[in-house]
C-alpha cells in the first residue's frame, strides 16, 4: 500500500511570534521553522504502518518555496521513502492546495492519504475535507487511532 502524507512548513511552535510592523500578518523572516506538529504525527503514523508491513511506500508532499525542502528532508529522515515538492512562491488558499494535492494523487495513485488535523499557522482545517470532496473518496477526521485490515480502514 502506498501512503501519501501531506506536510506543511510552519513557524516553530516554540518560537516567539512577532507581528509585522504594518499589522498585516506574522513576521517570518529570521524565524525558526519546522514541520507542522500535526503533519509530523501523520508522518509518524505512516512509518508505523510501514513497520507493521501494511504500507510499502511512504511519499511525503508539500507546497512552497525552496525552504520547504528542509521540511521534506526532515520527513525523509523520519522514514519516508520519497518526497514531492510543488514549488509556489505565494501562499495558497486551502482549495488551491486541495486541487494541487488531487493532481499529485492522480499521478501517485496512493491507497491512503494522511494529513494532520490542521496547521498551527492558519488553523483552517479545510484541505482534507476539500480533498475528499474533490476526489470523491471517504475520509475520517480527527482520528486518534485507525486500523487497516486488507482493503478496509476503520
Amino acid at each position: 500500500m502506498k501512503v501519501l502524507v501531506a506536510v506543511k512548513r510552519v513557524i516553530d511552535p516554540y518560537a516567539k511570534i512577532r507581528v509585522n510592523a504594518d499589522g498585516s500578518g506574522v513576521e517570518t523572516s529570521n524565524m525558526k521553522m519546522s514541520m507542522n506538529p500535526f503533519c509530523e504525527i501523520a508522518v509518524e503514523e505512516a512509518i508505523r504502518l510501514k513497520e507493521a508491513g501494511v504500507a510499502t511506500e511512504i511519499v511525503v508532499f508539500s507546497i512552497g518555496d525552496n525552504s520547504v525542502q528542509e521540511t521534506l528532508r526532515n520527513a525523509l529522515a523520519l522514514g519516508a521513502d520519497r518526497a514531492i515538492h510543488v514549488e509556489s512562491e505565494s501562499t495558497l488558499e486551502p482549495l488551491a492546495v486541495a486541487k494541487v494535492l488531487k493532481q499529485v494523487m492522480s499521478h501517485e495513485l496512493p491507497q491512503l492519504v494522511l494529513m494532520g488535523k490542521q496547521s498551527i499557522d492558519t488553523d483552517n482545517n479545510q484541505v482534507a475535507q476539500m480533498l475528499a470532496a474533490l476526489t470523491d473518496r471517504p475520509q475520517g477526521t480527527f482520528a486518534s487511532k485507525f486500523v487497516i485490515e486488507g482493503e478496509v480502514a476503520w
